[in-house]
């Protein structure tokens, strides 16, 4: 199974301006392996690496990288001049300036910056015609693309301490608190993603080498957010992927098999921006979304496989994490598949 997962509603979005132009969405779906009929399932997801394959498909297909979210076309291999001049930076700190410069050169309609305030700091963006209704995808797009660059620059997540939204909350704002932080505002006048400043002193990392390879795995690993292999985070996942979900162990049990001492897994997790319980929960939703639609298990033994206690606290945290219970989603995922 690939890792990690993308909500459906992002494949609509993404859709839209290909939709808009009155060309063939079907066809376009069927090139990089998803089923059209899932866009008409709203707890549906699909692998970080088809929904990639469909970025770079509509960016081709529309010469735009942003998708015609802006008055101005962000012609394809924008972005991976971006990289190839950001790594040439010393710190975040000045990649970040110079990637936000690159912005506002490249489009019309936003206005990107980067704000010091205390101990925080806070990436912002502004459309510029403010009397006029948000493109939220517009806004998602970029914050996609900026968080995981900067990410990527630096060789390690950056924790998101808050974001704020220039639009009212979508009714897939759970991707959100899991994709950004937990303390989200909506309705506020820009988009801005916050966090702690002593990031923007580490030195960027990566080189033409490392850009020609992170390039290759784009936008998948940019979407997810940038993953380091070599992570604690990472360690975390191979760790528990190869393990049995009964057998999965708690937060004391593991950071004595990693010889470390629960304070110090802790900090390192929290410099990734990622918790024990949060890499647990997606592992979890992920497999279990796979067993649903590729096996015949029942729900009962998916649950068990898993390491929950009892079925119902499958469906509730399945629901949580989907919209719909493992039933629901498995009726209409095979319903979907005989269409």
């Amino acid at each position: 199974m690939e890792k990690g997962s993308v909500s459906i509603h992002f494949v609509q979005s993404a859709l839209r301006s290909i939709h808009e132009r009155g060309l063939d969405t079907a066809a376009l779906l069927s090139e990089v392996g998803i089923a059209p009929a899932l866009l008409e399932a709203p707890q549906a997801r699909v692998s970080a690496t088809h929904y990639g394959a469909l970025w770079l498909a509509v960016a081709r297909t529309l010469d735009d990288e942003i998708f015609g979210q802006d008055s101005r076309r962000m012609k394809v291999g924008s972005f991976a001049m971006m990289c190839h001049t950001l790594i040439h930076c010393t710190t975040l700190k000045s990649a970040l300036l110079c990637m936000l410069r690159f912005f506002n050169l490249l489009l019309d309609d936003y206005r990107c910056s980067l704000v010091s305030e205390g101990r925080y700091s806070r990436i912002v963006i502004q459309e510029r015609a403010l009397n006029q209704p948000q493109r939220v995808f517009g806004h998602e797009t970029l914050l996609m693309m900026q968080h995981g660059l900067a990410c990527w620059l630096i060789g390690r997540r950056i924790p998101i301490v808050a974001a704020a939204f220039a639009y009212p909350e979508p009714v897939y704002s759970a991707e959100y608190r899991l994709m950004y932080s937990t303390q989200l505002r909506f309705n506020e006048i820009a988009t801005s993603l916050t966090f702690d400043q002593t990031y923007l002193t580490l030195p960027v990392i990566q080189n033409e080498l490392t850009a020609k390879e992170f390039l290759r795995g784009a936008p998948a690993n940019i979407v997810l957010k940038y993953k380091n292999s070599s992570s604690f985070s990472a360690k975390i996942r191979r760790r528990l992927q190869a393990t049995a979900g009964t057998e999965w162990p708690d937060f004391d049990a593991f950071s004595a098999g990693l010889n470390m001492t629960r304070s110090t897994l802790r900090r390192r997790l929290e410099e990734e921006g990622q918790s024990f319980q949060a890499i647990k929960d997606q592992l979890r939703r992920d497999m279990a979304i796979d067993s649903l639609c590729h096996s015949s298990k029942s729900v009962i033994d998916i649950s068990v496989e898993l390491g929950f206690a009892e079925p119902s606290a499958f469906h509730r945290a399945f629901k949580k994490w989907t919209g719909a219970s493992p039933g629901e989603y498995r009726q209409r995922m095979h319903k979907m598949d005989g269409m």
